[in-house]
């Protein structure tokens, strides 16, 4: 690493990618990560794509396939345009074509392959990754299957379609409506701009073949259980039809190589019990083997035995548990997106990387945004220990009203997805939280997909909808304030939770999507002045974890996206934009027993409480001890106009500006004094005459926010004066002290 003007860039850059034009079919987007000068037609992302049911025999179709795009009503395409390097979508720098598809057209794809000699008298199964959206596959000409859904991946038997040896044909119609669509499709749009992005149109995970014997093992379902020290395994077998029942299953449990289970049967269930169990979190992420034979088939797998679930802490507070045990999850936002492959990671070192970069930031979390990866990201989450909360991609519309009617045909498509991608990822120990909506972005019917999520797996937790329509349903009640931190009121069976806050930006030169007009929801002029603003973040987060008792938090973001900068790295993976070693540091204080919060200013969150207050502009010493307000008018907080989401109003403020003053006895003096604020919009604080806080922007809960001048305070009388700002929408203001001592260390 080297550290530049604040910066720390990552040398690992081992050649230039090739420019756009060159020989070999490359080509350079707006912007392109270190790892695509390792990407070529030989290796495009070569490993085995499924870690938890791996069998000895495969074949990759990643490379080079022939491409055309036609419009949607046309048949298969005499001649093709050109050569996509699959697995990565046609609109990526990476596939060597970039070019944007639209709802009027259809992508075709076509390439041969050969069925090796020793896979002869076993059935050929053809995996597909993921397609986006509507797939249909024919193989030497017949057809073998329909797909639609851009998240889940889908097998076809080809064995019937096979020719005698030699070179067969694979043809692959996609068909994408990008946003013009109801179907899931997360930040895809057609016109990017904000925090919307460049859509993903067809291949985007890898395709590969497998051979399996007649009856053979298609699907494994792992349920660990800490409190019982046991793991079910439950798989689905497929056989011909007319067979004689012979099914014997056998499961093996392998701890480093030495076995501590083993059961044999003729049923598709199987629990083991295993002996003093090696629990997985994020401290200790250990992974069992798992070895299941059926007849002649066999797969191997692993699990991790750990329980999420919600319970309560010392002081009766609700909180997530991670094996029976209190635990602060924090992490970042992370999109899943790259500047290179859009949707598709340019190689599996680049996939290992976020999350290795997660890690050593001193987060435990990551909130995988209205995106669905590939097997094997949830893979190194597992291996290095890294919670998942799992968001459905979002569909439909995105402005929906509270009671919004889904139409029939989209909550249809939407709850089938959502079966298949829980279907799909259940077995990964990482995977804690199932988020079905995100800020009301096609929320329909919550309640019902609660049960619905619960029902497909009971053994993790469900975030109805992460900021926005809430509900009271789900095991969280999920709020986003940005730049926060905030947290919500606490409840007695749901644990608060602040699903995004943040959103901190710093465009870096020679590392943006595009030169000018970038967007971040804060933005700031340099590396320090963007570490300094972070770490003012953590101790308000750290009492939000006492009063009223967060449970977790989600930072946005993990990288820049396109035009947003509010990444904690750039777009590219090449810079780390504030200190990392300061961030980690304060990163892990999060972890420990939430500090004490003792109130000494209540707020009206309490009671009424009386202040002068002005709406007309005061004398320049008017936050002055001294300055008489005795003419000023009277009133109980908080401030503000009713309906204002978060706000406690007492008195009616309506104009631009308010004014006010409270005078408080302070028989000593707080030991880390913080102000408990609630602000639409801009407020300035000022404890005896002196600044105590300017803040920007507005909340939608109360926040704590340090005092930068905590020796303004006196045993005695003080003067605390508050002036807000208003510009439009909803208003109001209201401010206490309380006081925030971190736990002694044991």
């Amino acid at each position: 690493m080297l550290r530049i003007g604040g910066l720390i860039v990552l040398l690992m850059v081992t050649c230039l990618v090739p420019a756009a034009g060159a020989d070999d079919g490359t080509k350079t987007g707006p912007l392109m990560t270190r790892w695509a000068a390792d990407v070529t037609p030989e290796r495009a992302l070569p490993e085995y794509p499924r870690p938890q049911m791996v069998r000895a025999k495969w074949q990759n179709l990643n490379g080079l396939w022939d491409y055309a795009v036609r419009p949607k009503a046309e048949e298969r395409p005499a001649k093709f345009d050109g050569q996509i390097l699959v697995p990565f979508p046609i609109e990526s720098a990476l596939s060597r074509v970039m070019q944007r598809v639209d709802e009027k057209q259809r992508v075709w794809y076509r390439r041969t392959f050969e069925v090796p000699a020793d896979w002869q008298g076993q059935r050929v199964l053809l995996h597909f990754g993921a397609v986006d959206w509507d797939a249909t596959v024919w193989v030497n000409g017949k057809a073998v299957g329909q797909h639609q859904g851009g998240y889940d991946p889908f097998t076809f038997d080809v064995t019937d379609a096979l020719k005698t040896p030699g070179p067969q044909e694979l043809v692959v119609a996609v068909w994408d409506p990008t946003d013009t669509g109801p179907q899931a499709r997360g930040k895809q749009v057609s016109k990017p701009e904000g925090i919307w992005y460049t859509p993903t149109t067809g291949i985007w995970r890898t395709v590969w073949l497998e051979p399996v014997p007649q009856t053979y093992i298609a699907a494994l379902k792992i349920v660990t259980d800490v409190d019982a020290q046991e793991v079910e395994v439950t798989f689905q077998g497929v056989r011909p039809f007319g067979e004689i029942d012979r099914d014997m299953f056998q499961v093996v449990v392998l701890d480093q190589g030495k076995e501590v289970a083993q059961v044999k049967g003729s049923l598709g269930v199987a629990r083991l019990k295993i002996p003093d169990p090696k629990l997985w979190s994020p401290e200790t992420p250990y992974l069992y083997d798992l070895r299941v034979t059926f007849n002649d088939d066999e797969v191997t797998s692993y699990f991790g035995m750990r329980q999420i679930s919600l319970g309560k802490d010392e002081l009766g507070r609700t909180r997530l548990m991670l094996n029976n045990k209190p635990v602060f999850m924090f992490g970042p936002l992370d999109q899943g997106f790259w500047p290179d492959g859009l949707y598709t990671a340019p190689t599996d070192e680049a996939l290992r990387f976020d999350i290795e970069f997660t890690k050593k930031l001193g987060f435990n979390m990551a909130r995988k945004h209205v995106k669905v990866e590939p097997d094997r990201w949830y893979y190194w989450c597992d291996k290095l220990g890294l919670l998942v909360w799992q968001d459905m991609p979002s569909g439909d519309k995105v402005d929906t009203p509270k009671d919004w009617q889904r139409p029939a045909d989209s909550a249809k498509q939407f709850e089938l997805e959502l079966e298949r991608v829980i279907d799909a990822y259940r077995n990964h120990p990482c995977i804690v939280m199932w988020v079905p909506f995100n800020e009301g972005w096609g929320q329909y019917d919550t309640a019902r997909i609660v049960e619905q999520v619960r029902k497909w797996d009971p053994t993790r937790l469900v975030n109805s909808a992460s900021g926005w329509h809430e509900m009271g349903v789900g095991d969280v009640h999920d709020i986003h304030v940005y730049p926060g931190p905030g947290a919500p009121p606490a409840e007695e069976k749901r644990a608060g939770v602040l699903g995004e806050f943040g959103g901190l930006g710093l465009p870096v030169s020679g590392h943006t999507w595009q030169a000018e007009k970038n967007w971040g929801y804060v933005k700031f002029a340099s590396p320090d002045e963007l570490t300094d603003a972070y770490l003012r973040l953590i101790p308000m987060l750290r009492a939000l974890q006492a009063e009223p008792g967060l449970s977790a938090a989600v930072y946005t973001q993990t990288t820049d996206v396109e035009i947003e900068v509010n990444g904690l790295m750039t777009y590219d993976r090449a810079v780390i934009k504030m200190d990392a070693e300061r961030i980690a540091a304060a990163n892990r204080t999060t972890y420990g027993p939430p500090p004490v919060v003792r109130v000494v200013v209540p707020t009206a969150q309490a009671e009424a409480i009386e202040w002068g207050y002005t709406t007309e502009q005061p004398a320049a010493e008017w936050m002055q001890p001294t300055f008489d307000d005795t003419k000023w008018k009277r009133g109980p907080a908080g401030f503000g106009a009713d309906g204002t989401p978060g706000a406690v109003v007492r008195t009616k403020w309506d104009t631009a500006d308010i004014w006010l003053r409270r005078k408080v006895e302070l028989k000593a003096l707080p030991a880390q004094p913080q102000l408990k604020i609630y602000h639409d919009e801009d407020c300035e604080v000022f404890v005896n005459g002196k600044q105590a806080a300017a803040i920007k922007g507005y909340v939608t809960n109360y926040v704590l926010v340090p005092l930068t001048e905590p020796g303004a305070l006196r045993v005695g009388e003080n003067i605390i004066a508050v002036h807000c700002h208003q510009t439009r929408g909803g208003q109001g203001v209201d401010v206490g002290i309380v006081d925030v001592t971190e736990p002694a260390l044991k």
